[in-house]
C-alpha cells in the first residue's frame, strides 16, 4: 500500500519535465518581450540623441618668427607680421560637442570648444552637415551659443532644471570623445556644487558625475533619467578615472539668455569693494576660529549693496551657497553671475551670522577707467598705434611708486592686450580682487614688463 503525499517515480518524471518546459517558455518570452530591454536610459538615447551634434572647428595658428625676441620695435615687429608670418600659418582642428535647444537652431556648448575657431561645422546624428557662427561666447562660465546656418528643420531639446538634482540619481551622457561620434556613457551625480580650477581659471557650482567623460565630450548633454538636459559637460578631473565635471543648467540658461541677447555676458557688480582677512584683522575683529571669508572696506552710495542692507566691516562669509575663503574667490563667483540675478550672502557682523539677499546689476560704461585710476592711478587714452597712452599719474599711488609717467603706453594688463576699449573693459575688470598686476609698458623703442602691487 502506497504511502499518503509520495509520487511514483515516473509521475515525479513528468512533473519535472512541465516545470523544466514552463521554465524554458518563460526563458523565450522574457527574451522576446521588449520591455525588459528597452529601458530608460535606451529611451532617453532614442529621444535625445538626434539633437546632440559633433562640433569640428578650424583654427589658423600664425607660427611665431624666431627673430623676434631680437626686437621690441614696432616698426621690426610690422614688418614681420606683413611679410613673414601669413606664410609661416598652420590650421588646428579641434573636436568637442553640443546640443540644439531651439527650433531656431541655436547649439549650447562649452567656450573652450570653440574659442579661436576660425570655421565652426556641426553634424548631428543623421550625418547631416552644417556650417555653424557663434552667437557669443563666456569663459568665465565656459558657455558658448552657436546659431546653425541653414533653413532646415534640426531636432532639438529644450533645456530644463538642474535645482532639485540628488547625489546618487542616474544620469547620461552623449558626446563625441576620441572623435567617436554619438557615444553614451551611463553614471550617476556623485557630487554637487564642486569647484574646480582648469587652464589658471577657477569655476565653482559644477555637478560631479562619474559617468565617463573623455576629450570630445565638452559641451554635449548630461541628462537625468527622464531625458531632461540638466547639464553640459564641460570638464574631466586630470590624472583621474571616473570623475568628470558638468555646468549646471541653470546656470547655462542664464548665461544663454545673455549671449542671445547681448553676445556676451555683461559684467555685474553688488557696490562693494573687499579685501583679504589677514591674520592682523582677525584678531582685532575676533573672528571665530573657522570662519572665514572677505572683508567689505567699501560699501558704493546708492548701490546694490547698500539698498540690501550691507555695512562696511562685514566679512561675506558664504556667497550663493559657496562657501569663501578669500576675495579672490568672490571675485571669481562673480565673474559667473548675470546682470539681476539675486544672490543670498551669509555675512558675519558684531559677533553674529546673518543672511541677505541683494541683487546684481549691470557695472557702468564707464567701469575702465574708474578701476585703472582707482587701482594702478593711471588716466589713459587711447593712442594711435592701437595701445592705451598714459596721460595723468596719481600722486603716491601703485603706478608712480614704479616710476610710470605720462607719454607712457600701456600695451597689456593681466596677460591681456589692450587692442580696444572693449579690450581695456576685460582688463580693468580682471585688477578686482587681485594683490598685484601684470603691466606691459613701452617707453621709446623699450617695453618692460612690471608687476605692480595693488595693495
Amino acid at each position: 500500500m502506497r504511502e499518503t503525499g509520495h509520487f511514483a517515480p515516473h509521475t515525479a518524471i513528468f512533473v519535472c519535465l512541465l516545470l523544466l518546459a514552463g521554465a524554458l517558455q518563460a526563458n523565450d518570452a522574457q527574451a522576446n518581450d521588449p520591455f525588459l530591454r528597452r529601458t530608460a536610459t535606451v529611451r532617453v538615447v532614442e529621444r535625445v540623441g538626434p539633437a546632440v551634434v559633433n562640433i569640428t572647428t578650424e583654427q589658423v595658428v600664425s607660427n611665431r618668427s624666431p627673430f623676434r625676441r631680437y626686437s621690441a620695435d614696432p616698426i621690426f615687429d610690422r614688418f614681420f607680421r606683413d611679410f613673414f608670418e601669413p606664410r609661416a600659418s598652420r590650421t588646428l582642428q579641434n573636436l568637442g560637442s553640443g546640443v540644439v535647444i531651439s527650433g531656431e537652431g541655436h547649439v549650447l556648448t562649452n567656450e573652450h570648444v570653440v574659442a579661436r575657431a576660425s570655421r565652426i561645422r556641426i553634424t548631428l546624428a543623421d550625418g547631416r552637415e552644417f556650417a555653424a557662427s557663434v552667437v557669443g561666447a563666456d569663459p568665465s562660465n565656459d558657455v558658448a551659443v552657436l546659431l546653425v546656418e541653414s533653413e532646415e528643420e534640426l531636432p532639438w531639446i529644450a533645456p530644463g532644471d538642474s535645482s532639485d538634482l540628488m547625489v546618487g540619481e542616474p544620469v547620461i551622457a552623449i558626446g563625441n570623445p576620441f572623435g567617436l561620434s554619438n557615444t553614451v556613457t551611463t553614471g550617476v551625480i556623485s557630487a554637487l556644487d564642486r569647484s574646480i580650477r582648469a587652464n589658471e581659471q577657477a569655476f565653482h557650482g559644477f555637478l560631479q558625475t562619474d559617468a565617463s567623460i573623455n576629450p570630445g565630450n565638452s559641451g554635449g548633454p548630461l541628462l537625468n533619467a527622464e531625458g531632461t538636459l540638466i547639464g553640459i559637460n564641460s570638464a574631466i578631473y586630470s590624472d583621474a578615472e571616473g570623475i568628470g565635471f558638468a555646468i549646471p543648467i541653470d546656470v547655462a540658461k542664464r548665461v544663454v539668455a545673455e549671449l542671445i541677447e547681448h553676445g556676451e555676458v555683461l559684467p555685474v557688480t553688488l557696490g562693494i569693494d573687499f579685501q583679504d582677512l589677514d591674520p592682523a584683522l582677525r584678531e582685532v575683529m575676533e573672528l571665530p576660529r573657522g570662519l572665514f571669508g572677505a572683508l567689505i572696506n567699501d560699501v558704493h552710495p546708492g548701490g546694490p549693496a547698500e539698498r540690501a542692507g550691507i555695512r562696511r566691516g562685514d566679512v561675506v562669509v558664504k556667497l550663493d551657497g559657496h562657501k569663501l575663503e578669500s576675495a579672490r574667490q568672490l571675485f571669481e563667483i562673480l565673474e559667473g553671475v548675470t546682470p539681476n540675478q539675486a544672490l543670498s550672502l551669509e555675512l558675519w557682523r558684531d559677533s553674529q551670522s546673518l543672511k541677505v539677499s541683494v541683487v546684481a546689476e549691470k557695472i557702468p560704461e564707464n567701469v575702465a577707467e574708474q578701476l585703472i585710476s582707482r587701482f594702478l592711478g593711471l588716466q589713459l587714452e587711447p593712442n594711435p598705434t592701437g595701445a592705451f597712452q598714459v596721460t595723468a599719474v596719481r600722486r603716491a599711488s601703485p603706478a608712480a611708486r614704479f616710476g610710470l609717467q605720462p607719454g607712457d603706453l600701456i600695451l597689456g594688463i593681466n596677460g591681456l592686450a589692450l587692442e580696444n576699449r572693449e579690450a581695456l573693459r576685460r582688463a580693468a575688470l580682471s585688477l578686482r580682487g587681485r594683490d598685484r598686476a601684470l603691466v606691459v609698458v613701452q617707453r621709446g623703442p623699450g617695453r618692460y614688463h612690471v608687476t605692480i602691487p595693488l595693495r
